[in-house]
């Protein structure tokens, strides 16, 4: 819940745009995005090239169908990791921005107007040039998690505050009619994580090719499930942000207006895992078991959202269940905020 408070005070200061000592927060924030982004695009780079390093094996007859599947799972696996390690880096520096900000340390001053007049060259040079065809913009999504089973959900097996979503990536967006700013192709690349925590003392013990709630025999502090997927989301966005005109020419740019996209994803589980903590005779345990939990390996769903300029509300939900077996289909969903940086 930690981390969680932290990024909403960073929603908080990144929307209102305060500045803090010598840069602004916005900047500094925006300069971690940017490196994330980085981060974000080059593994995804990385990953293509390894993935056609094994296409050219499969297709030169080196290895099979199977074991090129199975390798480019690998691959993925192994670059996800990657990509979480890095990002984490990333994210201690957010961390430490935002304590900062909420300690005081950081004085407001004279950095304000140099930010006034930034921002107002900024836009006279956005208006006269305005924003390429396609654009790129870092994303971080947060709120709450849960399964429906049979269209209902299952808040009686889940806490409902406790469990929760993250995800955070890098998308392109593309104008798609040369003339018009309203229809937009929105597409790339992110690391999901869907947490729930089961109600009464109880974990998912895997029975067979089942997985089941069962009740613990020690009283648990705490009981949280975890899968992490790299997904390839894809929206068509409405855009009605405006164009601007200048000399009889029109600029358009994105979102600085009402926005609502709808689509989809699709993408592979690259990590279950379960934390338990309980205490016993004085002594504090945490406990974290890996392992597949009979989880679906591929996760596909629908997603859409609703907000103005860079905030959004945000739904996405599973269409195949969350366990490969189990006698009852549960299917994820996620409702919480999205925050779109250019």
């Amino acid at each position: 819940m930690r981390n969680f408070t932290i990024y909403l005070i960073l929603f908080f200061f990144l929307l209102v745009s305060k500045v803090i000592g010598q840069e602004t927060f916005e900047s500094e924030t925006k300069r971690i995005a940017h490196k994330i982004e980085k981060i974000t695009k080059e593994e995804k780079e990385a990953l293509k090239e390894e993935i056609e390093a094994v296409n050219v094996q499969l297709s030169e007859g080196k290895i099979t169908q199977e074991q090129a599947e199975k390798r480019k799972k690998e691959l993925a696996e192994a670059r996800a990791v990657i990509m979480e390690e890095k990002i984490t880096l990333a994210q201690n520096e957010l961390n430490d921005l935002v304590q900062k900000k909420v300690d005081g340390k950081i004085k407001e001053d004279s950095a304000k107007v140099y930010m006034i007049r930034w921002k107002s060259y900024k836009h006279d040079k956005d208006s006269i040039r305005g924003e390429k065809r396609t654009t790129s913009q870092f994303v971080f999504a947060m709120g709450l998690n849960s399964t429906l089973a049979d269209g209902k959900l299952q808040d009686s097996n889940y806490k409902f505050i406790g469990s929760h979503f993250y995800e955070w990536g890098f998308t392109y967006n593309s104008r798609l009619m040369k003339n018009d700013n309203l229809l937009h192709a929105k597409y790339g690349l992110s690391l999901m994580y869907n947490n729930i925590r089961p109600t009464n003392n109880r974990s998912f013990v895997v029975d067979g090719d089942q997985t089941n709630l069962v009740e613990n025999t020690v009283d648990l502090r705490e009981s949280r499930f975890r899968n992490v997927y790299l997904v390839a989301p894809v929206h068509l966005e409405f855009d009605f942000t405006r164009p601007t005109e200048k000399d009889g020419a029109k600029y358009f740019k994105t979102h600085k207006s009402f926005r609502f996209g709808v689509g989809g994803y699709a993408g592979i589980n690259v990590k279950s895992k379960q934390i338990l903590k309980f205490e016993e005779e004085d002594l504090k345990y945490k406990t974290t078991i890996k392992g597949d939990y009979n989880v679906n390996n591929f996760i596909y769903g629908l997603s859409s959202y609703i907000g103005y300029r860079e905030l959004s509300l945000y739904f996405k939900y599973d269409l195949n269940p969350l366990f490969q077996n189990n006698l009852v289909k549960e299917n994820n969903i996620s409702l919480g905020l999205r925050v779109d940086l250019n």
